[in-house]
């Protein structure tokens, strides 16, 4: 069966028989969670939200390469259990991810554990009630919830990204069931992330980057800017992830009391991005393990590191490689470092549609490769 053409079609019901949930299970078609069956009726609501044309190919999606058009699209977007309008955020995601310098390729065939993250700023997120706030990386939301699914049960039954076959991830991520969250603009002291870049707050977008899962970061003590960065800086700074040994970017999710806390000494985001590059990071006598195994260059840094045992190796390799969000609820002082893939990935920053009416001086096409 076809699942471009024939998911919730009749033939396909006559087959599934009174179970429905089942037969999808039973074609591979689900993420190992019970899907909604999408009938015609569903799968041609989408399909209007989306502009119509079920035919128009969105875009490829790898490692099989796997068409995308609009009413594959619309039936994963259904299963995944979305309401009709979370429809163009996903959209919008894929074709983020979709774009070369992302590596989506590679995202779904490495046996790293990265998932694609994705960040939705602008008015759309309080419109579909996204959650950036207590709780936005867990369970609860809908929009959250769903949309990151959808994405993942495209990267699956169009792009092919099981394991053990192509996805030849060696530990998985939970992170790989639904990813997604929203910046919390209307409790951040700061910003938007999307304006920091160069768009309008009235825009919406959406920002991918291939990550770990949140590392926590608790500071319930210092009540300056340089202490709170500093305990983010430790647990930026371990050679443990992708982004240390291979540079790369990186995500920090701040808290809202951490924000509020170092905004009210004046700090900006440029200021904050600047003192994590600056303070994070490790000697390369960590990197090397002080050649105990033998000598160890590490090509993949930056040939203008020195690689001596005092020298000092940056956690990713300028500010700008940091990206910065306000996230979370009131109460608590929390944060979290989200490392990266390594170079392999490069974010992308994307409008969800066609009304942005000012972007980045550097996108082409309104698409940011950051």
């Amino acid at each position: 069966m076809n699942i471009a053409q024939d998911l919730g079609t009749a033939a396909a019901v006559e087959m599934a028989g009174d179970d429905l949930v089942e037969f999808y299970f039973e074609q591979g078609w689900t993420d190992g969670l019970p899907v909604v069956p999408p009938t015609r009726e569903k799968i041609d609501q989408v399909i209007a939200v989306l502009g119509g044309s079920p035919d128009f190919v969105e875009c490829k999606v790898p490692p099989r390469w796997g068409a995308l058009n609009r009413e594959v699209l619309a039936a994963n977007v259904v299963m995944a259990g979305c309401k009709p309008e979370y429809a163009i955020v996903v959209r919008a995601a894929l074709l983020a991810m979709t774009e070369r310098p992302f590596n989506l390729n590679g995202v779904q065939a490495t046996t790293h554990m990265a998932s694609p993250l994705v960040i939705v700023n602008g008015p759309i997120a309080a419109e579909l009630e996204m959650n950036g706030g207590a709780n936005a990386f867990g369970s609860g939301n809908r929009a959250n919830a769903t949309i990151g699914r959808a994405i993942r049960l495209i990267m699956l039954n169009v792009g092919g990204g099981r394991a053990p076959d192509l996805d030849k991830c060696t530990l998985g991520n939970p992170a790989k069931y639904t990813y997604c969250i929203c910046e919390n603009e209307a409790d951040s002291p700061y910003a938007p992330y999307h304006v920091e870049q160069g768009y309008k707050p009235e825009d919406s977008t959406v920002f991918a980057i291939a990550a770990e899962a949140p590392h926590s970061v608790s500071d319930h003590h210092c009540n300056d800017p340089e202490g709170i960065l500093d305990t983010i800086c430790s647990a930026m700074s371990t050679v443990a992830s992708n982004t240390a040994v291979l540079n790369g970017h990186c995500t920090v999710a701040l808290g809202l009391e951490h924000a509020k806390t170092i905004s009210k000494f004046g700090w900006s985001r440029h200021d904050i991005r600047n003192y994590l590059w600056m303070h994070s990071g490790n000697r390369f006598e960590a990197h090397s393990r002080s050649h105990r195994y033998g000598t160890v260059y590490n090509r993949n840094l930056p040939k203008w590191y020195k690689r001596e045992p005092d020298s000092w190796i940056p956690i990713v390799e300028s500010p700008d490689r940091i990206h910065l969000f306000v996230i979370g609820g009131h109460a608590g002082r929390f944060s979290a470092f989200i490392p990266g893939w390594g170079l392999m990935n490069t974010p992308v920053l994307r409008p969800i549609d066609s009304s942005v009416t000012q972007i980045a001086e550097d996108c082409a096409d309104g698409v940011c490769a950051l």
